[in-house]
């Protein structure tokens, strides 16, 4: 499959980039590491006029732990991801995540910042980002907005930024020490999207639990937060009841579709399934 016709535009700053945006609006796209958008205007599902190759901008491509948070780059590479040890030790979720994203040559490429602001409910950061209380940082013509990942997905491949605005930068507040972490992730093959996915974040205190969030990867048209699945283990010692309740809660919320992964029941099963590992993961770390 061949691309619609296009103007090819490769910005020296992220000034340039805003104003290429700002003069050419819904008719211009932005590309980072193009494994997301290349493939869908090879298909005409996506045909701009403009792309708007972020590849020479420097400045979105840091990892650095400033004023109690974790500051990452819109064009890190997974690959970065996994290779640093500022993550390793402040959010290893990360790394667990961005080994289970595709195979190590998309790895070498894609961007996390091109991985959370697509908007595909088949990607696996943006559960992570939300289970992480995770804030976008968007840059366009009005200066700079910071939106919170749980508000961000509005619909499949709909997000809330707005056309003429670039994802630059994700903050994530630095986690408690000794926290626990999971992602647990059923998909048919290497490379493939998840069947089903679970991200959960919890803290423990002399066995308590007393912080949890639940996040959920392709199983409705958006990442979901599975607020109600972490409330269920807050206050608990994540005992068996507690656990099932919380897995109740997460695939109450999954509303997914039939495809070629499996029947939408199917794929609710497993959501419960990677839900209760995720748990029993995170808790097994946690203590």
């Amino acid at each position: 499959m061949i691309p619609g016709r296009f103007d090819y535009h490769r910005p020296k700053s992220l000034g340039e980039a805003v104003a290429l945006l700002a003069t050419h609006d819904e008719a211009a796209r932005v590309v980072a590491g193009g494994h997301s958008l290349i493939p869908m205007m090879k298909l005409r599902l996506a045909a701009p006029e403009h792309l708007v190759d972020l590849q020479d901008l420097a400045e979105l491509k840091a990892i650095r732990s400033e004023a109690g948070s974790l500051w990452i780059g819109a064009m890190t590479t997974q690959a970065e991801i996994i290779a640093s040890d500022l993550l390793a030790t402040s959010c290893p979720i990360l790394r667990e995540t961005a080994l289970q994203i595709a195979d190590p040559q998309v790895r070498y490429v894609g961007t996390i910042g091109g991985n959370v602001a697509n908007g595909d409910p088949g990607n696996d950061m943006p559960a992570v980002m939300m289970a992480l209380g995770a804030s976008y940082r968007a840059t366009g013509p009005q200066g700079e907005r910071e939106i919170a990942a749980r508000d961000f997905y509005r619909g499949s491949f709909v997000t809330a930024l707005a056309p003429t605005e670039i994802l630059t930068a994700i903050r994530i507040p630095l986690l408690a020490a000794g926290h626990g972490h999971a992602y647990e992730k059923q998909k048919r093959k290497v490379g493939d999207y998840a069947t089903a996915a679970a991200a959960v974040i919890l803290t423990l205190a002399q066995g308590t639990c007393s912080s949890a969030t639940v996040a959920l990867t392709n199983v409705a048209g958006t990442p979901l937060f599975a607020a109600a699945a972490g409330q269920a283990l807050v206050g608990t010692r994540l005992d068996g009841t507690a656990v099932e309740a919380a897995v109740r809660h997460a695939t109450a919320l999954a509303q997914p579709a039939a495809d070629q992964r499996g029947p939408a029941e199917f794929r609710r099963h497993v959501a419960g399934v990677m839900v209760r590992r995720a748990i029993l993961r995170a808790r097994e770390r946690a203590a």
